[in-house]
């Protein structure tokens, strides 16, 4: 039988790239090692110079593909020199070796995915039908808000949302956020799977936006002015955190994030500046801060977590651009290590 993958992968820019493999076998393919390896031209992606043009796609994770029948499969790849050392933009390996430098904690990120649907680079709620410039109603009116008014291409983001799920992402919720044509969509898993599954979500929200001509925009402040940016927040907890008095490991991590807060913040997304003001439920970029149910704050402690003396601490700082493999592993080390 013929199967159709799409070999999926991070480009120089931190952009996905995608292209299309027939492979034949005699069963429907479900396993991605049972891909072979492909190659692209890397000079095309900031990658390679043109006289030695060729990075190798290594296969990492399968789904199944919303677009497509049945045997049909997403296949995320990380990339590789051709003597098979890691390219350096392939922070998907670096994720694994930090990782693995601790066994049984068992890591779990819910990750928050906030983006604008955008068209020629400028959200659609701040453009007209001529493409010009416009501004809205102020902020108030759009968060979990209903009615076309305040709820900007509602149908097209239940879409993506339900191509997520056709595609066996562990996605929880979706909600519109507080300004126009932004929306958040969450995903929740262990370790380097949730990295894996938000880069395949960003993919599916990007190919559902195409057949109208959008996109999907993850800058960290896409308008400027009296409005919020866009954030991916990360609630992290390890087995110990989760586990009777573990209260106490969620105080110790903060204190070590504490310790490191310039360090991260160089690491959480290109452009995090100018969205962490202070304002718009944000922390100061430069300032380390913690609180209960605190939305301003680095780092927000939920309230139940307190209540229940375990559970789960969330990182407010990372940007919508973030690279999960590298902010994963890095509250993982900073935090557990």
């Amino acid at each position: 039988m013929k199967n159709i993958i799409e070999y999926i992968w991070i480009d120089g820019y931190g952009n996905l790239r995608s292209k299309t493999r027939i492979i034949e076998s005699y069963y429907e393919i479900s396993k991605y090692d049972s891909c072979s390896n492909w190659n692209y031209d890397g000079s095309s992606t900031n990658q390679a110079d043109g006289s030695d043009s060729e990075v190798i796609l290594k296969p990492r994770a399968i789904f199944s593909d919303p677009f497509r029948e049945k045997s049909s499969k997403l296949l995320l790849c990380d990339t590789y020199l051709p003597n098979m050392d890691p390219h350096p933009t392939n922070t998907r390996s670096k994720a694994i070796e930090t990782f693995n430098r601790v066994k049984g904690l068992k890591p779990m990120f819910g990750i928050e995915q906030e983006f604008f649907i955008s068209k020629n680079g400028k959200p659609i709620g701040f453009i007209d039908e001529m493409g010009n410039t416009i501004e809205p109603k102020a902020q108030g009116n759009y968060y979990c808000g209903i009615g076309g008014d305040n709820a900007t291409e509602r149908e097209l983001v239940e879409e993506a949302f339900q191509n997520c799920l056709k595609a066996g992402l562990s996605v929880t919720g979706m909600n519109s956020e507080v300004a126009p044509s932004q929306w958040e969509i969450q995903i929740c898993d262990y370790g380097i799977d949730v990295c894996d599954q938000l880069y395949i979500m960003r993919y599916i929200l990007d190919r559902t936006f195409e057949k109208k001509g959008y996109s999907i925009n993850i800058e960290p402040k896409p308008i400027k002015g009296d409005w919020n940016g866009s954030g991916c927040h990360v609630n992290f907890s390890t087995d110990l955190m989760r586990q009777n008095n573990g209260y106490d490991v969620i105080k110790e991590a903060i204190s070590k994030l504490s310790k490191r807060h310039e360090y991260h913040m160089k690491r959480y997304g290109e452009g995090n500046d100018e969205r962490m003001t202070g304002e718009h439920e944000t922390a100061s970029y430069d300032k380390f801060s913690f609180g209960v149910a605190n939305r301003g704050a680095s780092i927000r402690i939920p309230r139940s977590t307190l209540d229940e003396n375990k559970g789960y601490f969330e990182d407010r700082r990372p940007a919508s651009n973030m690279d999960p493999y590298v902010v994963c592993a890095l509250l993982f080390e900073t935090s557990c290590l």
